[in-house]
């Protein structure tokens, strides 16, 4: 059995996907008193640094599929927090007053994270998710 652990703890695919998971939990705890994901926080607070910015490029910014930007504008929106305005074939989007006004409570909560993950970690923290970001940029043919 040893062998198997050897195995997946020396697999990227399996660590990487356990190290989402404890990232994750740690978000969520620190992203809790916005009552927003962490997902959807760093998505209100994209398109409130870039007002006027579209779907897909806020989508290019964070690494995510165009469908899922979508699913979190879309909730972004119906919380009040978002507005969407369309241009032709094109859509724009802003941070509402409420959607500003909730950014302090957002930031707070990613120097929360930061300084979570950075306690456990230590000092290496952030090398750590640049070196992770320099890989993903490479497994996405995307050289840094």
């Amino acid at each position: 059995m040893a062998d198997n652990c050897d195995l997946l703890h020396n697999c990227l695919y399996f660590t990487a996907n356990s190290l989402a998971r404890s990232i994750t939990r740690l978000a969520e705890e620190a992203f809790r008193p916005t009552g927003l994901s962490p997902s959807h926080a760093f998505v209100l607070m994209t398109a409130a640094g870039s007002p006027g910015i579209g779907p897909g490029e806020l989508a290019a910014q964070l690494a995510l599929a165009p469908s899922t930007v979508t699913r979190f504008v879309d909730a972004l929106v119906a919380k009040g927090l978002l507005t969407r305005v369309a241009e032709g074939r094109a859509a724009r989007l802003a941070a509402t007053p409420a959607g500003l006004a909730l950014l302090k409570g957002v930031e707070k909560s990613w120097k929360r994270l930061h300084t979570a993950y950075s306690g456990i970690l230590g000092p290496e923290a952030d090398r750590l998710a640049a070196d992770i970001h320099a890989a993903c940029l490479k497994l996405d043919g995307q050289e840094d």
